[in-house]
């Protein structure tokens, strides 16, 4: 006799949650990208690129938290992943409006302040859109 198993599926970000966290990752690598640029070149329109680039990132990890709230209440189970996420995405915003007023600052006050500030937030955007995007299955076919 085989039995199989109910597969439970964890919950997994409507469409617009999941456009809002994908924009987060490239605005935030783009802001990156500009203070790499700038830490190389010092051309001042690349840390202006880099606030500009942030600013947008900001919104859009605005709106993912806003959203990974909302599951995180609506969700049956309070703990685990989806606590994770809503902390990941929690700690990106708030390091990226840091490193917001960091760029907010004269261009030569930001090195190597804002670059540092922006490897680590794209770092945390990554990873929150990879626990926010993974869809994991719990249990089996036994």
């Amino acid at each position: 006799m085989t039995t199989t198993t109910q597969l439970a599926y964890r919950h997994r970000p409507g469409p617009l949650h999941a456009i809002f966290l994908a924009g987060t990752v490239p605005l935030f690598l783009g802001g990156l990208l500009s203070d790499i640029a700038y830490y190389q070149s010092y051309q001042i329109q690349w840390s202006n690129f880099a606030a500009w680039l942030i600013a947008g990132a900001l919104v859009f990890c605005g709106l993912a938290l806003l959203c990974a709230l909302i599951n995180l209440v609506r969700a049956e189970h309070k703990g685990g992943r989806p606590v994770v996420y809503f902390l990941l995405l929690l700690v990106t915003w708030v390091l990226g409006l840091v490193n917001a007023f960091e760029h907010a600052k004269d261009a030569w006050a930001v090195m190597p302040s804002g670059l540092i500030l922006s490897v680590i937030v794209t770092a945390l955007a990554l990873i929150a859109a990879w626990v926010g995007l993974t869809n994991l299955r719990s249990g089996g076919v036994r």
